[in-house]
């Protein structure tokens, strides 16, 4: 038997562990065990005199035979006793039993209370941290309401040791996030806040968990902690690894304290005041020039608490989503983890990338790096990783990547994993269908989807792409020809052959002219399959059948023939008996006339949200909204599918998608040849408003002749409700919130964001605009658990915008449940120039009291620009034409940001105006030109924007055929720099 450790005295506990581990098996343990058991109640039975060594040596091996997974049913009463002991170890030994032995439900619990009571009120700095590690340990609602009220008494008592402190903060976390209820901090807000300011830095990390739990209940009580926890932040990111030594992990000063002041600093918004939010970028900063730095170590525990702050850095950074310079630093560093060896970091840089690329900031910035993620969809070996990978390229597609991207995912499907299969052919049938410049690349692009991987693409996804043949005239004929070659495969899916069946049956006459393809040829082509298919496919396959004898009477014999089979006539499965007889009966009764009329062609499908998205979403889960949604304004581009769906909400509304897709009852015209380049347009409109160019409808006007209804007195009465009361005028509501105008120019220069929010209500804005028409959604997100009652948002006109702005809008929901969140729609038409943007009224009752805020809805002039390309000689000698001095406007103005000049650019595109490359002399400047459109008429204009960095100064030059517009147009674009 080997040597047994003294330990600290207990020798009969170390020789009864050597014991147990002696024993040569599972008898001969819980023989030695059962012995001593019954040594140990002996002694607490007969010996009424045991010492508080006894006491602890036989309760310490209870506590092992129980972590031996042996029940243990008494000893309780002993272990209780020693917590009145007045010695450390007899006392720790106490606790101990009771945390782990001890349940909530147990009679002991008031005597354990009394003797935590006792240590909590001994003022000996060690008995209370054991008393408060006891409390937070068992965590019940017992001991919450015995000592909810002390807790936070002994937190921010100026006598109290730091070590108390923390188990105190530690403890009131732990009881709060059993019984929220529990916690009394109406009084102690304001002292635990300034625990943030404590000399100990492991009393801040325990207030820091405190207060980030807290303030996600009760924001605005806790908004104070923003200074405080930006000047901490300041501190430590600027001190170097001698300065905190107790607290330096491998060279970085408080990595875990970093990390958690950087997720406080993401439960509220960017910091108001002005220097709190400069020094709060400037620790930020500060983070991403040190993770440039060459490491000042090579252990793994370096790299990972540095890795750890920075990544938690560009978190708070995204979360942000208001400092271009930053967000676009962010990417590139992540950038650079891209190719890293470490597979986390990897894992991580894509991840945050994803939400990255929703960013209209950084968007451009992420798809720089498109060859690195394509490269790692086809190489990497982690499949965790992979997949991150597939949901970035997801993320950063746009109009000008998409067919790269959608062909990079179908060859990577052909051996992607079978768990991400199904994901991936959602991702790519969304993207195909989303950016779709022609139709032919979208149906080819589904039927190889359906060829690759036709087990793992769902119901939704073949239904979609009939649904859209259907509704599209101009690749009908398209889709037969190129479904009737993929069925020539001797191997062909079974999805396959539900498309190429619905599709010949109704679209088979378009290429029925051609030999290889003729009515024949496509019947027995089709029947060759049918054998081979289940019973729904071979219903769908009849209908196919009778659908052929409307289109080719030729083919009506042998169609008969094959429904008067005995196979089908008698087939065991009842719905393929019955379309048998019926269709063979139709066939043979019906006249040509009522044949033509039952079986005619399918009319459109009606306008409805795509339901891919959805199923996407569902798969990701509850969280992938925001990542799923990106709804980016895409300013180079034409096009014609729009660019985002909305979430799904309480409130039925139409997709922007469905609508851009024109699945409407007709299809748009076709577009013929434009009788004017954008050249002459821009001549027209800058030779005077009254000119108006005679342009024949383009793919945006088929879009635009979607959103106007064809009855000219009611302009937008096909997309509103009808007429509600009469809304509050500005007159009956109050004045805009004072952070109002903030939160417009916010949204000058991109369509989507958080509009507002406070502790009650997260309002959230998704927009798109064509020509002088455009779709607002306004999401509203109840954050309480309590229901809002009599929910009433009104948009209001101030003084004569309702002559410039038509703006109708859909009802939503009275009543709003606590964390549900409704969709509003809001159609927009421009009918003359404005300056005042509407106003935003929300009304409800919370809790019985009426609340009320007024916005600034963020709808203005540059909305409703028109990029337009034009040569240097045509911008300069139209400049010239608007040399009126009313005509100009022009700022001379500091920045207010960093100047860079990829930024720049994206904050002028995202303005409207298309910019013009080589136009300038001086390559620093940037100019660009565009046409407010307005229904009553076109308004043209140019600017220039003159950056002179030495002076950290913009100057900025307006030129329209308006003088309120010049000077609108550059007071709103300036204030964006």
């Amino acid at each position: 038997m080997p040597a047994v450790s003294k330990g600290d005295g207990m020798r009969g506990l170390a020789v009864f562990i050597s014991d147990i581990r002696n024993c040569k098996s599972k008898e001969a343990e819980i023989k030695r065990i059962n012995k001593e058991l019954a040594n140990i109640r002996s002694k607490f039975k007969g010996d009424k005199a045991l010492d508080g060594y006894s006491k602890k040596k036989y309760v310490c091996k209870l506590l092992f035979i129980f972590l031996l997974g042996h029940d243990i049913d008494f000893g309780h009463m002993e272990a209780v006793n020693l917590l009145s002991s007045n010695k450390y170890t007899e006392k720790q030994i106490g606790y101990l039993f009771i945390s782990v032995l001890v349940n909530s439900n147990s009679e002991l619990i008031r005597l354990i209370n009394n003797a935590i009571k006792n240590d909590l009120a001994s003022r000996n700095p060690t008995f209370m941290c054991l008393a408060l590690h006891c409390i937070a340990n068992v965590g019940s609602r017992e001991m919450g309401e015995a000592f909810a009220a002390d807790i936070p008494r002994i937190l921010v008592a100026g006598d109290s040791m730091d070590s108390v402190k923390q188990s105190a903060a530690l403890c009131l976390l732990r009881l709060y996030k059993a019984s929220p209820d529990l916690v009394p901090m109406g009084e102690w807000t304001a002292r635990v806040v300034h625990l943030l300011n404590d000399q100990h830095m492991g009393v801040v990390t325990a207030a820091v968990s405190l207060i980030t739990c807290l303030c996600k209940k009760n924001p605005d009580d806790f908004k104070t902690c923003i200074s405080l926890a930006v000047s901490r932040l300041s501190r430590i990111v600027s001190s170097a690894s001698t300065d905190l030594q107790d607290y330096t992990y491998y060279f970085v000063p408080a990595p875990w304290l970093s990390v958690k002041l950087l997720r406080l600093l993401q439960c509220y918004p960017p910091p108001e005041d002005a220097a709190v939010k400069g020094r709060l970028v400037e620790c930020l900063e500060t983070v991403l020039n040190k993770a440039q730095e060459p490491p000042k170590s090579k252990k793994v525990q370096h790299s990972n608490a540095k890795n750890a702050i920075l990544f938690e850095t560009i978190s708070l950074i995204i979360h942000y989503d208001s400092e271009p310079n930053l967000l676009v630093r962010a990417c590139n560093q992540l950038g650079q983890f891209l190719q890293h060896r470490e597979t986390n970091l990897r894992y991580l840089a894509l991840e945050s990338m994803c939400t990255l690329a929703s960013s209209e900031f950084s968007h451009e910035a992420v798809k720089t790096h498109i060859d690195t993620v394509i490269n790692a969809l086809k190489t990497e070996r982690d499949v965790s990783v992979r997949q991150r990978a597939a949901d970035l390229l997801y993320a950063m597609c746009d109009r000008s990547n998409a067919k790269q991207i959608v062909s990079e995912m179908l060859r990577y499907l052909e051996t992607a994993d079978y768990a991400i299969r199904e994901e991936i052919v959602l991702k790519v049938a969304i993207l195909a269908e989303k950016y779709a410049v022609d139709y032919s690349w979208y149906v080819d692009t589904i039927l190889n989807l359906i060829r690759i991987a036709g087990d793992y693409v769902s119901e939704e996804v073949w239904y979609r792409v009939l649904q859209i043949v259907t509704n599209r005239d101009d690749v009908q004929g398209y889709a037969a020809k190129t479904v009737f070659e993929a069925l020539q495969a001797p191997a062909c899916h079974e999805n396959m052959v539900k498309v190429g069946g619905y599709i010949l049956g109704e679209f088979g006459n378009l290429i029925a002219g051609d030999p290889r393809s003729s009515p024949p040829v496509q019947f027995s082509l089709l029947h060759s399959k049918f054998h081979l298919c289940s019973v729904a496919t071979r219903a769908l396959l009849l209908s196919t059948y009778i659908k052929f004898i409307n289109l080719f009477p030729e083919t009506k014999a042998t169609i008969q023939g094959v429904l008067r089979a005995g196979s089908q006539l008698r087939n065991a499965d009842v719905e393929l008996q019955q379309r048998a007889v019926e269709y063979l009966t139709l066939s043979s009764v019906a006249s040509t006339d009522v044949l033509a009329t039952v079986l005619e062609e399918m009319p459109p499908f009606p306008e409805r949200e795509s339901s891919i998205l959805a199923k996407l979403k569902r798969k990701k889960g509850p969280g992938a909204g925001s990542a799923l949604d990106d709804g980016r304004r895409d300013p180079s581009s034409n096009d014609i599918n729009g660019g985002m769906e909305p979430t799904p909400s309480t409130v039925s509304t139409p997709s922007p998608s469905a609508d851009l897709l024109g699945l409407r009852a007709a299809p748009p015209p076709a577009a013929p040849p434009a009788s004017a380049g954008a050249g002459n347009l821009l001549v027209d409109v800058f030779d005077g408003p009254a000119a108006q160019p005679s342009l024949g409808p383009t793919p945006e006007e088929a879009f635009l002749s979607e959103l106007e209804p064809p009855a000219p007195e009611s302009p937008m009465a096909l997309l509103a409700d009808p007429a509600p009361a009469a809304d509050p005028g500005p007159e009956d509501i109050g004045p805009p919130i004072p952070e109002a105008d903030e939160l417009l120019n916010k949204f000058v220069c991109k369509n989507n964001g958080v509009l507002f929010e406070n502790q009650l209500l997260q309002i959230g804005v998704k927009s798109e605009f064509r020509q002088n028409l455009g779709r607002m959604y306004l999401f509203y997100g109840n954050k309480t658990s309590v229901q809002f009652q009599n929910f009433s948002p009104t948009v209001v006109h101030p003084g004569d915008l309702q002559t410039q702005l038509a703006v109708q809008t859909k009802r939503v929901a009275a009543q709003v449940d606590g964390g549900a969140q409704v969709q509003q729609v809001l159609n927009i038409e421009c009918l003359r120039d404005f300056l005042t943007p509407p106003l935003l009224s929300v009304r409800f009752r919370y809790g019985g009291a009426p609340q009320a805020l007024t916005l600034k809805l963020p709808v203005t002039i540059n909305k409703f620009f028109q990029p337009t390309e034009m040569a240097a000689q045509d911008f300069f000698q139209r400049w010239k034409q608007l040399s009126l001095p009313q005509q100009e406007a022009q700022k001379i103005f500091k920045a207010n940001h960093p100047m860079d000049a990829e930024v720049t650019k994206a904050k002028l595109l995202g303005f409207g105006s298309a910019l013009l490359d080589n136009v300038d002399p001086n390559p620093e400047n940037f100019v660009g030109a565009g046409i407010i459109q307005t229904k009553a008429l076109q308004v043209g204009c140019l600017l220039r924007l003159e950056p002179n960095a030495q002076a950290q100064m913009y100057r900025l030059t307006l030129r329209t055929s308006k003088e309120p517009v010049s000077r609108h147009l550059c007071e709103l674009l300036a204030q964006q720099f």
